[in-house]
C-alpha cells in the first residue's frame, strides 16, 4: 500500500474565535512586517502565533506543528492524529502530514514554500534540531528571526480582543467569588481550587457555547505557599489567621486573563495588615501611572520609590504587569509590554496591561507571607480602564 507523506481532510465547518476580517487583518499586518524586511515565507512554529494568526490552537505531544504564511496564502501544517479538527479551527488552509516516513512534516511546509526563499521563523520558539531541518529541506537563501516583528503586533489589541479579554476578567471575577465562598478553616487548597475552576469553566460555556475548553487553572496558596506568585495547589488545609492569594485564570481560545488578591482566613494581625495596606496602596498608585506615553521603566522607578520610602522595595520580588493576549503559562510571552526596569516600550492606547505590585516577606518576620493585587488595565486616549471587577483589600477579604 502506498501511504501518502501529506493530505488534505476537510470536514465540518469553520467555528473561531473571532470573524474571518479579524484574521484577515492580523495577516494583512505580519505580511506587512514581511514585506519590510524582504521576508517571503514564515514559518510560525509556536502556539501563541499560530493561534494569533489562524486561530488554531495545537496540542503538541511531541509532534511539531505549524503556520505558512506567504504574500498570498496561510495555511497551517498538523499531524495526522488530529484528523479535521485543525481545519475547522483555523482561518485559511490546511494541511495534514502523516508520520509514515520522518520529516513528512517539512516536506509539507516545502510544498506550501518551495526552495530558496528568504525564510522568517521564530528564534524564541525554533529549536536547534528542527533549525538544521528547516535547512535541509528548504535550503533557504536566508533567514531571519521574525519573532520580535509578531510580538509587537500581538501587543497592539484589537477592539475585538479587548471585547474578549473584557469578558475573560469577567470570568476570572466569577472565579474569585466561587474561591471566596469556598474559603474555611480546614478545608483545603486543592478543594477552594477546584471550586473556582469548576465556576469558571461553566461561566465559559455559557458564554461561548462555540468555543473548545481547555487549559482554565487556579493557583489557590495559603500560609508559607504564598512566598512565590507560580507556586502550585497543595493539599495544605486553611488555619485562622492564614495568609491567602487568590489566582484565578480564565482560558478562552487560548486568550489569558487573570484575578489575583490577597486575602486572610478569619482575621489579620496588625503586622500583616500595615504590609497589606501598603501593598493596596502601590497597587492604587500603579494603575494611576498607567497612561499614554509613559514608559514601562518609567512607572516601575516610580513604584520602586513608593516602596523605597517605606523600607520595603527590598521585598518586592519581580515586575510590577505585564501584557495580555494569546499566551499562557506554559505558552506565549509578549516581554516588550512588561512593568520592569529593563523594559522601555512607551504605552500605548489598545494595549492591555496588569498592575500587580507584590511583597514577600520571609517566615520568621512580622507580617510574614506573600502579598499580591492584580487588576486588568485597557490603556485609553486619555489613561486606562479598569476591567477587573472583584475588590481588593482588607475591607473585603477578611473571609471565612
Amino acid at each position: 500500500m502506498e501511504r501518502p507523506q501529506q493530505y488534505r481532510f476537510h470536514q465540518g465547518d469553520k467555528v473561531l474565535p473571532f470573524a474571518a476580517d479579524e484574521y484577515d487583518a492580523r495577516l494583512a499586518g505580519l505580511r506587512e512586517r514581511m514585506e519590510a524586511a524582504g521576508v517571503q515565507a514564515c514559518v510560525l512554529t509556536s502556539m501563541h502565533n499560530i493561534a494569533y494568526y489562524s486561530g488554531f490552537l495545537y496540542c503538541s505531544f511531541g509532534r511539531p506543528y505549524g503556520l505558512v504564511v506567504t504574500d498570498k496564502e496561510s495555511v497551517t501544517i498538523s499531524a495526522g492524529i488530529d484528523a479535521a479538527q485543525p481545519w475547522r479551527r483555523c482561518h485559511g488552509d490546511n494541511i495534514t502530514y502523516t508520520d509514515w516516513q520522518r520529516n513528512n512534516y517539512w516536506r509539507a511546509i516545502e510544498s506550501v514554500i518551495g526552495k530558496g526563499k528568504v525564510i522568517g521563523y521564530e528564534g524564541d520558539h525554533l529549536t536547534l534540531v528542527q533549525r538544521d531541518l528547516l535547512e535541509d529541506f528548504l535550503h533557504p537563501a536566508a533567514t531571519l528571526d521574525i519573532a520580535p516583528a509578531t510580538m509587537l503586533q500581538r501587543m497592539h489589541k484589537s477592539p475585538a480582543e479587548i471585547a474578549l479579554i473584557r469578558q475573560g476578567a469577567q470570568v476570572a471575577d466569577v472565579g474569585g467569588y466561587a474561591i471566596k465562598d469556598a474559603i474555611k478553616q480546614g478545608a483545603r487548597e486543592i478543594d477552594v481550587a477546584m471550586a473556582g475552576r469548576d465556576a469558571m469553566e461553566l461561566e465559559i460555556a455559557k458564554r461561548f457555547p462555540d468555543a473548545e475548553y481547555r487549559d482554565t487553572w487556579v493557583w489557590f496558596q495559603s500560609g508559607i505557599n504564598t512566598d512565590g506568585a507560580h507556586n502550585p495547589v497543595t493539599a495544605r488545609q486553611l488555619q485562622r489567621g492564614d495568609i491567602l492569594s487568590l489566582n484565578t485564570f480564565p482560558m478562552i481560545s487560548g486568550y489569558y486573563t487573570a484575578l489575583e488578591r490577597t486575602l486572610f482566613v478569619g482575621e489579620v494581625d496588625p503586622a500583616s495588615l500595615k504590609i497589606w495596606e501598603a501593598n493596596v496602596a502601590a497597587h492604587e498608585y500603579g494603575m494611576s501611572l498607567l497612561k499614554p506615553g509613559t514608559s514601562c521603566a518609567q512607572v516601575t522607578e516610580k513604584i520602586n520609590e513608593f516602596f523605597a520610602e517605606r523600607d520595603l522595595l527590598k521585598y518586592r520580588t519581580f515586575g510590577y504587569g505585564h501584557s495580555f493576549g494569546v499566551l499562557s503559562h506554559y505558552y506565549g510571552r509578549e516581554a516588550g509590554l512588561e512593568l520592569r526596569e529593563d523594559i522601555d516600550t512607551v504605552l500605548e492606547p489598545g494595549m492591555v496591561i496588569s498592575m500587580e505590585p507584590m511583597l514577600t516577606l520571609p517566615e520568621g518576620t512580622p507580617g510574614a507571607g506573600g502579598y499580591r493585587e492584580h487588576d486588568i488595565l485597557v490603556i485609553t486616549e486619555d489613561g486606562n480602564e479598569n476591567i477587573t471587577g472583584y475588590p481588593y483589600g482588607p475591607g473585603f477579604n477578611v473571609v471565612g
